[in-house]
C-alpha cells in the first residue's frame, strides 16, 4: 500500500459513519520529508519540523511558545510525552502521534471533535508502529 493510500483512505476517511472528515493529514519522515499528504495540509519549514522532534525527545519543550504548522499557532494540550503531541486554535485543532520512522498529522475543524481526530491520527500510529515503521 502505498503512503498516499494511507492519508486517503486511513487518515481523511469518513470518521465512525458521520460524514466528516479531518481537514488535512499528512505522514512526514523524522528528517522533515513528507512521504504523503491531502491536498489542504500545510507546507511546513524545516524549525517546525525540528521544534516538533524537539518536543517529542524533551516533552513540554512547546508548550511556552505554542506548536506551529506553517506559521499557524497552536496551543499544545495535553498529549502523551514523547509519543503525541496535541494543539488547539479556536473550533478547530491538530494530532501528531510519533512512530519510529514516521510523524502522523490529523488537522482538523469542528464539527470533528479532538477525539475523533486522536482516534483517526493514533489508530493508525498505532498500526504503523506496530509494523515497524
Amino acid at each position: 500500500m502505498s503512503w498516499q493510500t494511507y492519508v486517503d483512505e486511513h487518515l481523511m476517511c469518513d470518521i465512525e459513519g458521520t460524514g466528516q472528515h479531518l481537514t488535512a493529514a499528512a505522514i512526514i519522515g523524522h528528517d522533515g520529508s513528507v512521504w504523503a499528504k491531502s491536498s489542504a495540509f500545510p507546507q511546513l519549514s524545516g524549525s517546525e519540523i525540528s521544534d516538533i522532534m524537539k518536543d517529542f525527545d524533551e516533552p513540554g519543550h512547546l508548550a511556552p511558545k505554542g506548536l506551529h504548522l506553517a506559521g499557524t499557532k497552536y496551543m499544545v494540550i495535553q498529549g502523551e510525552p514523547g509519543v503525541v503531541i496535541r494543539g488547539k486554535k479556536g473550533a478547530g485543532g491538530v494530532t501528531i502521534k510519533k512512530t519510529g520512522q514516521a510523524l502522523i498529522f490529523g488537522v482538523y475543524e469542528e464539527p470533528v471533535t479532538p477525539g475523533q481526530c486522536n482516534l483517526v491520527v493514533e489508530r493508525l500510529g498505532d498500526y504503523l508502529a506496530d509494523q515497524g515503521l
